[in-house]
């Protein structure tokens, strides 16, 4: 229910895959091809899976665009409700709570594309019309799951961004408010500020509630890496990636209220030595998380071969379908989660020695220089148009065809990451 570029192989945001798309499969080929998608991305095979590694909860990400048209905010669509019934009865049946998380806001809620943001302001905190729907939201999923048990509880907003500091804890407090006046029972899950890094606006906590941070380990997402080793000009061992997790989580530890590590999880590239490495440093993580009694949410179940426990084999029709597309979003690296830009390096260091002399004291919210260069360049300038090419990939087929392309994510036609899955497995049955 909420498409990320690397998941799912398209370019920029998934409302600019989804519009192309659209424009090139024709209304019948859309609907049918997401039809499809929704109902096999995951289902009852997906749950017996995550059961059998001994995984008793899942974090399910939505888009607000399920449940609301911007043309006619406020007015909710029965579809998303429809969807979301769906999956959390496919997990209950497997003994599996779900925990629901609104990843992408109205307005956008963080900088980056998996808030579905096609820009890189974070206009959700600047507008109270956008806080005000997502509030809305909010009521009326917590009036229709307030006596749903096998919901453990409300992720009300995936990965804030608030570069002021000084809106998050108030709209916290009148989100808690809301939802409290519905829903006296279910557990709150608050991300942290700077994308679930930051407690520092955090006072006392709310009752009922887990504070929830992200923990990626750099050795695991960077593209050239080694663990333990050098990783940037860093060195990263178990003690390392530790006083990262408990200074990402001292607020937690200081209140005495539960951990709960809502993403973590390496990006794999295909070369055996450094996917060991991922492994070894994954091991690392669960066992901290273990010593310091910390419940986790991997990222991501199901994708196209970057993160996911699962995925859509190199050799599907839809992989050769979009190949193109992918071809050109490696050669740009236009993607954020886990693109290089070693092809377009004569483009990148004049820009970036430009900024450097010219704004040497310019520190852009909230990774600096570093990150908001690429971000404006690869993952905007660049994506928008790769984004109507991708779509372009689908140009004539028959609604059939899409409705078949489609299908390639059930699980039955995607490879299970063994070595991933023994991992967990082997944690979790061991505890």
């Amino acid at each position: 229910m909420n498409m990320e570029n690397f998941i799912t192989g398209y370019p920029g945001t998934e409302s600019q895959a989804r519009a192309s798309m659209r424009a090139n499969l024709g209304a019948e080929g859309y609907e049918r091809f997401f039809a499809r998608f929704m109902r096999d991305f995951f289902n009852d095979d997906d749950a017996q899976l995550v059961a059998s590694l001994g995984m008793n909860c899942v974090r399910v990400p939505f888009n607000y665009r399920h449940f609301e048209d911007d043309d006619q905010p406020f007015v909710l669509k029965d579809d998303g409700f429809g969807l979301l019934d769906r999956i959390i009865e496919i997990c209950a049946r497997h003994g599996i709570y779900t925990i629901l998380d609104l990843h992408a806001a109205p307005g956008c809620q963080n900088h980056h594309w998996h808030s579905d943001n096609p820009t890189h302001v974070p206009l959700f905190w600047q507008h109270r019309h956008f806080q005000d729907r997502v509030v809305h939201l909010w009521e009326a999923l917590a009036e229709r799951y307030r006596d749903t048990p096998a919901v453990a509880g409300y992720n009300p907003l995936n990965e804030p961004a608030d570069e002021s500091g000084s809106v998050i804890g108030p709209f916290y407090e009148r989100l808690e408010k809301a939802i409290r006046a519905v829903d006296p029972n279910h557990v709150l899950f608050l991300d942290g500020n700077r994308y679930s890094s930051d407690f520092s606006t955090f006072e006392e906590p709310f009752d009922n509630t887990v504070y929830t941070a992200h923990d990626y380990a750099l050795p695991g997402i960077a593209r050239v890496s080694e663990y333990p080793g050098i990783t940037r000009g860093e060195y990263f061992d178990r003690h390392v990636v530790e006083q990262t997790f408990l200074r990402r989580t001292e607020f937690m530890r200081r209140t005495g209220t539960p951990i709960w590590i809502g993403e973590f999880g390496p990006i794999y590239t295909g070369d055996p030595v450094r996917d060991q490495a991922c492994y070894e440093l994954l091991r690392d993580q669960l066992d901290i998380y273990r010593a310091h009694d910390a419940s986790w949410s991997l990222w991501t179940y199901k994708d196209i071969g970057r993160q996911g426990l699962a995925h859509v084999p190199e050799d599907s029709p839809y992989i050769r379908q979009i190949a193109p597309s992918l071809e050109q979003k490696t050669r740009l690296g236009t993607d954020s989660w886990g693109g290089s830009d070693a092809n377009i390096r004569h483009v990148m260091e004049p820009i970036e020695k430009l900024i450097a002399d010219e704004f040497p004291d310019f520190h852009p919210y909230p990774w600096g220089q570093r990150q908001w260069i690429p971000l404006l360049i690869r993952n905007i300038m660049l994506a928008e148009p790769a984004a109507e090419y991708f779509g372009r990939c689908f140009q004539g087929l028959s609604p059939e065809r899409a409705e078949e392309l489609a299908s390639c994510f059930a699980l039955s036609s995607c490879h299970v990451r063994t070595e991933l899955a023994a991992v967990l497995r082997d944690h979790l049955m061991s505890g």
